[in-house]
């Protein structure tokens, strides 16, 4: 009798603190909507990219964007930037940039007779890297460990980057000529890559119209870098069942093993997603929660994110691509057969 009066508390007890997650959640989804409202003033026919930016930048994760030039991908971000009170920076890849040209370097000076750390714009809290593939390997590399590590060394010496950190990359996928290929390395840390598509034709014209007269559309700060810190914190506690752990790792799982699942793909898969895609469909899934005012996850939320999170990380064999397969559509199979609690 005690054991089932424990178990009983223990069971409001859960009860009562998603109640207060979600009574949180419900504060700072307002605080982002506010967000996403200021930014749609500017940027018209994309609301659902720019609600996974703003899940990725809640979720403490990098984005990679990409499209056919004039989708408004730099725009996008720089809008983004302009609602939030926080460094923002920049930067045009180009072949012949260097890495001391993103994280800095040492110069002599003069009058202190030594060497002094000469900060690059990696140290800004939101990054936007334009045209991320046009970048030599020894760029890519430089930029890599301060999206995963965080920190960027500098001759020797290391230096903590400032939360929030947010690389935003875009690359265009329809010209390579003077490209490189990302390092498949380099392509896992990002959180999640966006494929951004034409505006219809009704928000054509509403573009049309906005960025045709004398005065155009702008957004304004509604919140500050402090307050990002503390949501991000926040998505942390936001409840994910273990059910929802298994589902997660059932769906990873499944782009390695489909046979197990039921999902014929044979021959198609060269390799699965790795260990962070699981730890970012639930991170992302958390956001997604948070931005709905919910303190707990369902099932709904990890599908809303399975694409975003899964497309960079699944390769195909040779034969699949020339066949036209493409990862989306492993992903809707694999969504189809793997059973949702």
């Amino acid at each position: 009798m005690k054991q089932n009066i424990s178990s009983y508390a223990q069971y409001q007890s859960t009860d009562e603190q998603i109640q207060g997650l979600t009574e949180q959640s419900k504060k700072y989804s307002e605080i982002i909507r506010g967000v996403l409202d200021e930014v749609e003033k500017v940027i018209v026919g994309q609301e659902k990219i720019v609600s996974k930016i703003v899940i990725a930048m809640m979720a403490d994760g990098h984005v990679l964007l990409e499209g056919v030039p004039g989708l408004a991908k730099t725009r996008m971000v720089s809008t983004l930037a302009d609602t939030i009170n926080a460094d923002f920076c920049r930067i045009q890849f180009t072949p012949d940039l260097l890495p001391a040209d993103i994280i800095g370097t040492k110069i002599y000076d003069n009058k202190k007779n030594s060497f002094v750390t000469e900060k690059g714009p990696i140290f800004s809290n939101l990054i936007l890297t334009d045209e991320i593939n046009r970048a030599p390997p020894k760029v890519q590399s430089a930029l890599l460990e301060s999206m995963q590590e965080r920190q960027v060394s500098i001759h020797g010496d290391t230096f903590k980057l400032e939360k929030p950190f947010l690389v935003l990359a875009t690359q265009n996928p329809i010209e390579s000529e003077g490209t490189y290929r990302l390092p498949e390395a380099q392509v896992d840390r990002f959180a999640l890559k966006l494929i951004i598509d034409y505006p219809s034709k009704n928000n054509e014209k509403i573009i049309i119209q906005r960025n045709t007269q004398e005065i155009k559309p702008s957004a304004k700060k509604v919140i500050s870098k402090n307050d990002i810190v503390e949501i991000q914190k926040f998505v942390q506690r936001i409840y994910a069942d273990e059910k929802i752990e298994e589902y997660v790792a059932s769906i990873v799982d499944a782009t390695r093993n489909p046979n197990e699942y039921g999902v014929d793909l044979e021959g198609i898969i060269e390799y699965g997603a790795s260990p962070r895609a699981s730890i970012w469909l639930i991170m992302t899934g958390k956001a997604t929660a948070l931005l709905n005012g919910r303190g707990f996850v369902i099932p709904e939320d990890i599908k809303a994110v399975a694409h975003d999170v899964l497309r960079h990380r699944i390769s195909l064999t040779f034969e699949a691509e020339a066949e036209g397969s493409n990862t989306d559509m492993i992903i809707d199979k694999i969504l189809e057969n793997v059973r949702a609690p």
